[in-house]
């Protein structure tokens, strides 16, 4: 599939995830500067939320959706990941009220964009993608957003983590 920001093809670096595959390992940044790895979550069913800035009209909008969405899907995570640096997603989100998710930062080493073949080559961004794994670490949706100014499908993300 071609991927296209603003209808010009891009390249992401990193290995795509297919559904069925383990769900790949990866560290991030929590706000607080803190690591977050991703066994941090193991045992719980996860949706990942891949945004290329949280500072943007169609990121905003996908992440104020899953912060609504969070406190209606019962033991799940939402994650919100994008390259932007730790500061800015806490004061993003706390001007935005961004409770219910956690929004994390790849900005050091862009160990989650290589992981889930979403890091846009020459630019040190993520493309918009969305990912949900199961308690068991198995990747079960996968939606790689074909237009990266375009929202996911966000009825199918939802419906897929509900129904892990």
């Amino acid at each position: 599939m071609q991927i296209t920001m603003k209808g010009n093809p891009i390249v992401l670096l990193g290995k795509k995830v297919e559904v069925g595959d383990p769900a790949p390992h990866f560290t991030v940044v929590g706000q607080d500067i803190s690591e977050v790895k991703c066994h941090q979550f193991m045992g719980k069913k996860r949706l990942i939320s891949v945004v290329p800035s949280i500072d943007t009209g169609v990121c905003e909008q996908q992440t104020r959706r899953f912060n609504e969405e969070a406190s209606k899907i019962a033991d799940a995570v939402i994650l919100t990941i994008s390259m932007d640096l730790p500061f800015a997603q806490a004061r993003w989100c706390g001007a935005a009220g961004i409770d219910k998710i956690q929004v994390l930062s790849d900005h050091r080493d862009a160990s989650f964009g290589n992981a889930y073949g979403v890091l846009i080559e020459g630019l040190r961004l993520l493309t918009r993608a969305i990912f949900v794994i199961d308690a068991n670490d198995k990747v079960t949706y996968v939606e790689y957003v074909p237009e990266v100014t375009d929202h996911p499908d966000y009825e199918k993300a939802l419906e897929a983590l509900k129904s892990v």
